[in-house]
């Protein structure tokens, strides 16, 4: 995972504070632990790598368990060293872990969804600021795509740009004198033709029912990839891959992910 030791010294830094005063007063400088974390319900484990960052930034040591991707429900990694250590960096590995863990348990059901269909589950921007490398990685470990990172990577059109900028095909034409991928947010018919004809790679079929996708797959014919995005759960998910689609994004891979159970517990 994309992280450093800026990172981890800023999260430390962010829990500990000056220091941890219930460990400091209650625990021998001396005394040496060995602890387990355990997944409490079954996941996707994701963040083992960071978890062991934070650990070792504080002087103890993870053995990992299991590995990043796995599905179970138990124990997933060993960590021994300086009690101190484990006790004081318990909380930010566990919520690391609970959070990365979450993200890809949910990826994996939506993955798991539309099996078969030849759709691709994709991420988005909508991630926690500061974590984003992380979550998306996390995406990843579920068997899901990631869309693009940053801004730079790619021209996505989206509604507000098409308000200021005017017409599909201005908008589409412009774009792509960047020499980036150039994709374009359609909700209706008439614009995904208008996107077409101007050159468009990608289009983003925006709130769009079933059946409007299903037309919209026969009027692009394969002259563009297509992108169904709104509306998407994991009761509709499998209905808009069997359209045709080629790609479903979904946000609530990252923004509504539920952490998962988690917890290190001295042996």
């Amino acid at each position: 995972m994309e992280l450093t030791a800026f990172d981890i010294d800023a999260w430390l830094a962010e829990d500990v504070g000056a220091g941890d005063a219930t460990t400091l007063s209650v625990i021998d400088e001396d005394a040496i632990c060995e602890a387990r974390i355990l997944l409490k319900e079954h996941g996707v484990v994701c963040g083992l790598d960071v978890v062991a960052a934070v650990f070792e930034a504080l002087g103890a040591r993870l053995e990992p368990l299991a590995a990043d991707g796995d599905s179970l429900h138990g124990p997933v990694a060993r960590v021994t060293g300086p009690a101190r250590a484990v006790l004081t960096g318990e909380r930010l590995a566990l919520n690391l872990l609970g959070r990365l863990s979450g993200v890809a348990t949910l990826t994996r059901r939506y993955v798991d969804a539309v099996e078969g269909t030849g759709a691709t589950i994709l991420d988005t921007r909508k991630t926690t600021p500061g974590l984003r490398d992380l979550e998306k990685q996390a995406v990843r470990c579920g068997g899901g795509t990631n869309h693009r990172f940053r801004l730079d990577d790619g021209v996505l059109i989206k509604d507000n740009h098409l308000r200021v900028a005017g017409s599909v095909g201005e908008a589409v034409a412009r774009a792509r004198g960047t020499g980036l991928p150039v994709e374009v947010e359609c909700d209706t018919l008439a614009q995904v033709a208008e996107a077409v004809e101007a050159g468009a790679e990608r289009i983003l079929l925006d709130n769009m029912t079933p059946d409007e996708l299903r037309a919209a797959v026969a009027l692009v014919a394969g002259r563009a990839e297509l992108e169904a995005s709104g509306g998407v759960d994991l009761d509709t998910v499998r209905a808009i891959a069997e359209t045709g689609v080629d790609f479903i994004s979904v946000g609530a891979l990252t923004h509504s992910a539920r952490a998962l159970d988690v917890s290190l517990e001295v042996l």
